[in-house]
C-alpha cells in the first residue's frame, strides 16, 4: 500500500489505533468512491480512506461519525 509523508508522519501518529488491513479492506471494498469509506464491523463504524488522485496513495483515514449509508 502506498502512503503520503503526511499520512505516515501525522495520520498514524494521531491515530494508532488504525490498522493497516482496514485500510486496505475500505480501499478494495468501498461503499462510494469520491472518497472510499467502509464498513469495519470490529469497531462498528465507517472507516473513511481519502486517496491521492492517482487512486492508489493513501494520505488520510479516519472514522467517520458522520457517515450516513
Amino acid at each position: 500500500m502506498k502512503t503520503t509523508a503526511y499520512f505516515r508522519t501525522s495520520v498514524m501518529v494521531r491515530r494508532p489505533y488504525l490498522k493497516i488491513e482496514w485500510i486496505e479492506h475500505v480501499q478494495n471494498n468501498p461503499i462510494r468512491t469520491e472518497v472510499q469509506w467502509g464498513y469495519i464491523a470490529e469497531m462498528d463504524k465507517y472507516l473513511r480512506v481519502v486517496m491521492e488522485p492517482d487512486g492508489e496513495t493513501v494520505h488520510n483515514a479516519f472514522f467517520d461519525r458522520r457517515f450516513e449509508p
